[in-house]
């Protein structure tokens, strides 16, 4: 995601990709790393500890999935180098999933095969469940670094926990939650105006957060207008809107629909601030006038412009590992890996099994109790295996995408 910030429904449309001709039925490509070939059914081999990573490396999604497993390679790569965990190396077997569901399954099966003992991965939010779905019953320990939908840790039928399964990205409903707050003490907003995508779950899902923690925080909300997904115009929402004179015009929505509302926005007289959700990146890129978002602010999982140590650390060694720039998708499957690892030594600190169900069980219990500084903050998880930590807002000043602070 350059695109850094497209969020689960851009994700999931990703999923209608078709395969790449010349791919063999179904069967995900594959490559390892560290430990040179992959094969066995142990966990476990010598001085090796297996490894699986989930990505669409082929399809429309591989922008991201690619992305996404090059952090991971790099975080183990890194970590081998250094020694490993307690001196063995961890051996990662990377499948090509190719954006679909059914190929994700039919890769993460492969991965139970050749023994790994648990998995960074999936990258889009259709194939993560499916195999969050079907890891439940090997209990395989399975961390995201980009699958917002709250299904991901959470059975929508039955809203039990997938207590084997979590994130260190932030979910959909955070992001409205922390621009409600952000506005009311940030900016100083004391009256705020809604306009959103009334067939996009995304942005349904940031407007109906941002109301409920409004409405804790005193946050006035005195207007709510919304508009179909195939909507050009929206100066009649904006005219209403603009009779309200909200401090703030909340417009949860990806860049596409942002570029078409904030001119008009202007052309209505509009003086509010604009705020939004992740999927404001590329806006800027999107818009002919970048004077129209001028002071907009949203709110995202990872800035390169963050000057702390260790966001510039890792710009540094990824962008000398690929030679390009990473994106958040990028960085917050670096942190998956790393909080993946860390919980990997708990179990091995324990004397036990790789692979085995006391083995996976201690995995999965260290990262619930993951409380420790990554690249994108601060980590710990609530009850549901969601991270809790700051996100970070972004200012559109001079036309360009400046890091704001972390909020």
């Amino acid at each position: 995601m350059k695109r850094n910030h497209l969020l689960s429904l851009v994700l999931s449309a990703a999923l209608c990709a078709g395969m790449l001709a010349g791919c063999n039925s179904g069967m995900p490509s594959s490559s390892t790393g560290s430990s040179g070939a992959a094969g066995g059914s142990q966990a476990a081999s010598g001085d090796t500890i297996k490894v699986g990573i989930l990505a669409p490396l082929t399809g429309d999604a591989a922008q991201y999935g690619i992305a996404a497993s090059n952090a991971a390679k790099l975080y183990f790569d890194q970590l081998n180098a250094a020694g490993g965990v307690n001196g063995k190396s961890i051996e990662y077997i990377l499948l090509d999933e190719k954006g679909q569901a059914a190929d994700a399954v039919v890769a993460y099966n492969n991965l139970l095969e050749q023994g790994v003992t648990a998995i960074v991965g999936d990258v889009t939010t259709a194939p993560t469940i499916a195999v969050a779905v079907e890891s439940a019953s090997a209990n395989i320990p399975m961390i995201t670094g980009s699958a917002t939908a709250a299904a991901v840790t959470v059975d929508p039928d039955t809203n039990a926990v997938r207590s084997n399964v979590f994130r260190s990205c932030f979910i959909d409903p955070f992001q409205g939650e922390k621009m409600a707050s952000f506005s009311k003490e940030k900016l100083g907003a004391k009256t705020a105006a809604i306009l959103f995508n009334s067939n996009i779950d995304y942005s349904i899902g940031l407007k109906d957060a941002f109301i409920a923690k409004a409405g804790e925080i005193g946050l006035e909300i005195v207007a709510t207008e919304s508009y179909a997904d195939t909507d050009v115009d929206f100066k009649g929402q904006l005219t209403n809107i603009n009779a309200k004179a909200p401090d703030v015009l909340f417009c949860p929505d990806y860049y596409q629909k942002v570029a078409l509302i904030a001119p008009q926005a202007k052309e209505v007289g509009l003086t509010a601030t604009f705020v939004g959700g992740d999927g404001w990146d590329g806006a800027i890129e999107a818009i002919n006038d970048t004077a129209m978002i001028e002071g907009a602010y949203y709110c995202s999982g990872f800035s390169a412009d963050d000057t702390s140590e260790a966001v510039q650390k890792f710009l540094s060694d990824y962008k000398a590992a690929y030679n390009s720039d990473p994106n958040m998708f990028a960085a917050t499957t670096y942190d998956a890996a790393a909080i993946l690892a860390d919980a990997i030594k708990s179990a091995e600190d324990a004397g036990l099994t790789a692979g085995s169900d006391d083995y996976k069980a201690a995995v999965i219990s260290a990262v619930s109790k993951t409380d420790k500084d990554y690249v994108t903050g601060h980590f710990t998880f609530d009850a549901n295996n969601d991270p809790v930590k700051d996100a970070v807002i972004i200012k559109i000043t001079d036309g360009k995408y400046t890091f704001d602070c972390k909020f």
